[in-house]
């Protein structure tokens, strides 16, 4: 059983997955997270959280994001980290309940692994880079994480939603 509670990671899945979706389509377009889908998933949290948690832990949720936003710029700054990725990431952390960071840290490693797989097949195909010629994330060396935290979140929340409290 999860910490999260299924009630709210089913109300959270819904509002978030058409931006995480985006994140992963835009950084594998554009190699950038706008800032825009950042503020849009924070609100999600913001409103759909407050309604949907209990309120002791809707309000140290937050705190899971000023971590992950010191953490992520001091990884953006080492270059291993974009600061788009660092700040959707962010915006990410008061969706994992606390209890569940394990799990979302197993969770999130295998997606990167299968996304920067599937991501380095699929650009070795011609057929693929032709009909995605304006796709910057082929050409560029490093790899779009927006292409694993969108995905590592709608996972997570989908295995909240079946196993949550």
């Amino acid at each position: 059983m999860l910490a999260q509670s299924a009630f709210a990671a089913l109300w959270l899945l819904i509002f978030s997955t058409p931006i995480a979706l985006f994140v992963a389509w835009s950084d594998l377009r554009e190699m950038r997270i706008p800032n825009l889908a950042v503020l849009a998933l924070m609100l999600v949290y913001a409103v759909v959280g407050a309604l949907t948690l209990p309120l002791a832990d809707f309000g140290w949720s937050w705190l899971h994001f000023i971590v992950v936003l010191v953490v992520g710029f001091a990884l953006s700054l080492t270059g291993g980290f974009g600061a788009g990725d660092a700040k959707f990431a962010a915006a990410m952390a008061p969706f994992v309940a606390l209890g569940d960071l394990r799990l979302f840290l197993v969770l999130f490693s295998a997606v990167v692994i299968a996304a920067f797989v599937a991501h380095r097949i699929f650009r070795a195909i011609p057929a693929m880079r032709r009909a995605t010629p304006d796709w910057a994330s082929w050409e560029r060396k490093e790899f779009p994480f927006g292409l694993a935290l969108g995905p590592a979140l709608i996972f997570y929340l989908g295995l909240a939603c079946l196993y949550g409290s």
